[in-house]
């Protein structure tokens, strides 16, 4: 199981900076999340973004795309409540 605390560092080839907010939920073959992302470095300072992610059993982050299974929808639902800038910033996203 990776570790879940936040905030928790990440860095990518653009910017650097802190996971502020995550929900995740123990699926079947994976663990998928969902990461408010806060950019500290790099040609992405100041900007915040959603990462979409799986891990496998061990915690590792896995190299392919996030499936969240319909069965999973209303868990990981109740774990995007738990975290309130994510859920705004996931709004915007489906709004009309």
């Amino acid at each position: 199981m990776p570790d879940r605390r936040v905030p928790r560092a990440f860095n990518l080839p653009w910017g650097s900076g802190q996971i502020t907010e995550e929900a995740h939920i123990e699926g079947g073959l994976h663990q998928p999340a969902l990461q408010l992302l806060k950019y500290e470095l790099g040609e992405k300072k100041g900007q915040t973004a959603i990462r979409f992610v799986a891990y496998d059993e061990e915690g590792h982050m896995e190299q392919r795309p996030l499936i969240v299974n319909e069965r999973e929808v209303a868990t990981l639902r109740k774990e995007i409540a738990r975290s309130p800038r994510l859920k705004a910033l996931l709004k915007r996203l489906v709004e009309d």
